[in-house]
């Protein structure tokens, strides 16, 4: 592509060089930059891309986007120089122009919250591929490309590999496109240059405070999805939420919301439930549904709410609610011969943890035991670590806490983090058992006829991070170990 061409996408505060030259590939990983590139130097989180201009220009790359005017190299005659004032927003905006603008030749639906990106995201595009159609899906657990899976490393692909695979969804005939946003993505101007046409909000809870520092911070950065909607797209929202209006202040796109409790386009109450599933009352009509829990219920109407805008029928999308099952690691159940039940769930933050004892508790027989075993991941917000514990404990007959994910934290702190917000009673009848594989073997264990057995934290993920080393660990495989199935 030629220079001027993919810069035609951006403002640029300065050009030093030629803009008629070709570039043969577009790069923020320096390691991969080659003759006749174009290197994004990003200022990252631990490392500025900056520092590396020097290494580029000398591989012989074509051109080099900026933002800070003192990393301009004394040799670089050959190499063109753009100043901007965000290389993060630039590297979106060209990634978009790189790859052809895929984004606007599909229905790109974004869902964004702390919890219930993953279950939206991917039931939707179930349901839409269910209702005869291509789609593709963005999600933290895998991405699809139509039928085929692509595995996921982040909530949110890096800008290049995101607008990479939308391309490819284009050219293999999908329609609509569905895809978790993550605050990080946000921030990190992941998104920019891409095109919604449809904007959905699950629900706020404390989460990433370690990256966003505060919390209105947090909100204010999801809040830009629905800023940043044109005035033809669509925005569903969680009127249950206190921030779900908030959102949708000075939204141009046409707002609609959902709720369990209160007036809205879309409600949804639960007339019976079991771990089964659950038989609801959607806008007048009655579905049964393959999933439980309040928090579901919100799902789900979202999940209707999209699809409506979307100008799908009504009965066709209850009709195929009523066949979808949940996502890997979302309130997974699994039953033991010896009369147990365990529930695999993502559950990591104070909020998720909450819903989902509570749901349990309303569907266990009565004088059945709730034994929950959760930890909390290193390298993240220590905040929550006290508030999940007590969350955990008040909820539970038994809790076990143990490891998550320790990344580069010693385990033990983790949990001394997490004992904090337990008092000296409570601690008493707390089990704490660092190595997580343990914890699971004495939570079923323990478990008789009717208990049920909260496996918390990590749900979909087959793998546990100890010392910056990956180590295969899965909570499926470890339950299904004692579960005699």
């Amino acid at each position: 592509m030629i220079l001027k061409e993919l810069l035609s996408v951006l403002e640029p505060i300065e050009v030093l060089g030629d803009v008629d030259k070709d570039i043969h590939g577009l790069h923020f990983d320096s390691r991969k930059v080659g003759a006749g590139d174009m290197f994004v130097a990003q200022v990252g989180t631990a490392v500025d891309g900056h520092t590396f201009i020097d290494g580029c220009v000398a591989k012989g790359a074509a051109a080099v986007v900026l933002s800070d005017k003192r990393y301009l190299p004394d040799n670089g005659q050959n190499t063109t120089f753009i100043l901007v004032e965000n290389t993060d927003k630039a590297l979106g905006l060209m990634a978009s122009k790189w790859f052809g603008e895929p984004s606007k030749q599909l229905t790109l639906v974004g869902v964004t919250g702390t919890n219930g990106k993953t279950t939206i995201a991917t039931l939707l595009y179930k349901l839409v591929r269910a209702l005869g159609h291509k789609a593709g899906l963005l999600s933290t657990v895998v991405n699809y490309v139509d039928d085929e899976a692509v595995p996921a490393t982040h909530t949110t692909p890096d800008a290049i590999e995101l607008n990479g695979l939308l391309r490819r969804m284009v050219d293999t005939g999908c329609e609509y496109a569905f895809m978790e946003v993550s605050s990080h993505a946000i921030a990190q101007e992941r998104i920019a240059g891409l095109d919604f046409d449809g904007a959905l909000f699950t629900n706020l809870t404390r989460d990433h405070i370690d990256y966003h520092k505060t919390f209105d911070n947090y909100r204010d950065t999801k809040k830009r999805l629905f800023d940043g909607l044109k005035k033809n797209a669509f925005a569903v929202t969680n009127k249950d939420d206190k921030n779900g209006l908030v959102m949708t202040q000075n939204c141009k796109a046409d707002v609609k919301t959902y709720s369990t409790r209160s007036l809205a386009d879309y409600k949804a109450q639960i007339l019976e439930e079991g771990f089964e599933g659950m038989m609801l009352n959607m806008n007048g009509k009655e579905v049964f549904v393959p999933l439980v829990g309040r928090f579901n219920v919100s799902n789900l109407l979202c999940i209707y709410g999209a699809a409506l805008n979307l100008g799908f029928d009504e009965l066709e999308v209850l009709r195929v609610l009523s066949t979808l099952k949940p996502v890997n690691g979302r309130f997974e159940t699994i039953r033991s011969s010896k009369g147990w039940t365990a529930i695999v769930d993502y559950a990591h933050t104070p909020d998720a943890v909450d819903n989902v004892i509570q749901t349990i508790r309303e569907i266990k027989k009565e004088g059945a035991r709730l034994i929950t075993v959760v930890g909390c991941g290193g390298n993240r917000d220590k905040g929550k670590r006290p508030m999940m514990a007590q969350i955990a404990k008040k909820g539970s007959e038994q809790l076990i806490l143990t490891s998550d994910n320790p990344r580069d934290e010693v385990p033990g702190d983790i949990l001394r983090d997490m004992t904090a917000g337990l008092s000296e009673e409570e601690l008493r009848s707390t089990l704490v058992i660092e190595d997580r594989a343990t914890a699971i073997q004495t939570a079923c264990t323990l478990a008789q006829k009717d208990d049920v057995i909260l496996v918390a934290g990590k749900g979909h993920e087959d793998y546990q991070i100890i010392k910056g080393v990956k180590h295969h660990f899965d909570d499926h495989e470890e339950v299904r170990k004692y579960a005699n199935i």
